[in-house]
């Protein structure tokens, strides 16, 4: 037998305890720093296993850190349990059926996402006690990713200071080696107080915060034109000062996210944008105060361990979808429009095809893709140690991201056989490192070259603390 059968024989072991903790997290969805029951949940499980266990790291109350082993290589797992607001639906259903509650959903199949790295992981600790083999295998449970930032947090804290690699992976349509690109995003608040007043009887004598924030977002619009073309700018109002129309908001506050493709641009953006919140107080007679939520860098390739993963997802081969995976695909496929599908394609340069319900093979290397893309915080961990990531098929091909559809998908059995199949990946992907030291010699060699010209910088001002409150509005 060898050592992948082996280490995907300790996945196949476990699959039942971590797709239930999957599923119990999809019942409990709970957004950016709020994840109080999940990582509860993610405790629960390191604890039966015999982890090690290190809780409220970086100061955050529901980031937490899983060890296993002892003395050798650092090989750490990203796991992630983080919902999303407005997008709850009821599981197993193709129509868009909200749930009773707050109205959260895993829209973006967080609750897959840690449940299988944490399987990883443990399949991975599994091993290194059969052996006696020196090494050390970590859980990390890292809230916030929607937004927060919470792993950039957790690297400007030294959560990553002797981690030798990085693993771990996303939901997706797709079986892939993930392409390490991503926008570097900073979240900024923006609140401008004026003075309050009549708003017939003396309208004059009011200066409105809310006009402050209109003329803002005009401001920014009107520089659409003049930004790199794969920068992204949005904004949510957070504050519009009550409901009253007679009287003068004295108080606003706009909510930005400012992306692009590297740090430096990134930068370059935000104060721009700063610049148009300045002009719009200047014009109102408003005062504003401008405050750095979160941000983080763009994602770092690491070609030696890319190779590692893509090798260890061609020996095992994708995952194997029954009929009934097929009906339940198509049916949630019948919701999504045209543009979603194409679009699924453009992504990964696969050329379009209208009957695949469900993705049964890898995605080539040498695709063209789109350069289409998000932002994630990996990229500060990739900034501070190699780091891979797979994308895995846990719903129907087409289904979008931050969608009520993909909550539909999350605790499917096509879903979790997508999970089991990536925590397989990952698994073998860390036994390879730990078996082949000349691996993780050649991806820090690798990581060492691409910071050379560019070294690390952690986007988060220092004197901004993870902002617990502000994000779980």
């Amino acid at each position: 037998m060898q050592n992948s059968d082996i280490i995907w024989r300790n996945v196949d072991a476990k699959r039942e305890e971590f797709i239930d903790l999957a599923n119990r997290v999809w019942g409990m969805p709970e957004t950016c720093y709020t994840e109080f029951r999940s990582v509860a949940e993610h405790i629960t499980e390191l604890k039966r296993e015999g982890f090690r266990i290190t809780e409220n790291v970086a100061g955050i109350p529901t980031a937490v850190i899983g060890e296993a082993g002892q003395g050798g290589p650092v090989i750490a797992f990203l796991g992630e349990y983080d919902a999303l607001p407005g997008l709850s639906n009821e599981a197993g259903v193709a129509e868009h059926r909200p749930l009773p509650g707050n109205g959260h959903g895993h829209g973006c199949g967080h609750n897959l996402l840690g449940s299988a790295a944490l399987l990883a992981a443990t399949a991975l600790k599994d091993w290194l006690e059969e052996t006696g083999t020196p090494g050390r295998v970590r859980y990390y449970g890292c809230p916030a990713e929607e937004g927060g930032a919470a792993k950039a947090f957790m690297v400007r804290d030294g959560a990553f200071d002797d981690v030798d690699i990085a693993i771990t992976w996303h939901p997706h349509s797709f079986n892939e080696v993930y392409e390490a690109v991503s926008l570097a995003n900073t979240r900024v608040d923006f609140t401008f107080r004026g003075r309050s007043s009549h708003a017939a009887a003396t309208p004059h004598l009011g200066r409105s915060a809310l006009d402050a924030v209109e003329l803002m977002n005009v401001g920014v619009n009107y520089m659409r034109e003049h930004m790199p073309s794969d920068a992204r700018i949005h904004y949510a109002m957070i504050d519009g000062g009550g409901i009253a129309p007679n009287v003068v908001q004295a108080k606003a506050r706009v909510r930005y996210s400012v992306r692009a493709m590297d740090l430096p641009a990134m930068q370059e953006l935000v104060e721009r944008v700063k610049n148009c919140a300045r002009g719009a107080a200047l014009m109102t007679e408003t005062a504003v105060d401008i405050e750095i939520l979160s941000a983080v860098s763009n994602l770092l390739a690491n070609t030696p361990l890319e190779q590692a993963m893509r090798a260890q997802m061609e020996r095992l081969g994708p995952p194997v979808w029954d009929e009934a995976d097929l009906a339940f695909a198509r049916e949630i496929q019948a919701t999504l429009s045209e543009t979603d599908m194409r679009n699924a394609f453009k992504r990964v340069g696969i050329k379009f095809d209208r009957t695949l319900a469900l993705h049964d093979a890898l995605v080539p290397l040498d695709v063209k893709r789109s350069p289409l893309v998000g932002s994630t915080d990996v990229g500060d961990v990739s900034w501070k140690v190699p780091t891979v990531q797979a994308h895995a098929a846990v719903h129907a091909v087409g289904t979008p991201l931050h969608s009520w559809q993909l909550t539909a998908q999350g605790k499917s059995p096509l879903a979790h056989k997508g999970m089991v199949f990536v925590a397989k990946v990952m698994a073998a992907t860390g036994l390879q490192a730990l078996q082949e030291p000349d691996l993780i010699a050649r991806a820090k060699a690798d990581h060492a070259a691409r910071l050379a010209d560019t070294p690390y910088v952690c986007p988060i001002p220092p004197d901004v603390e993870p902002p617990l409150k502000a994000m779980a509005l």
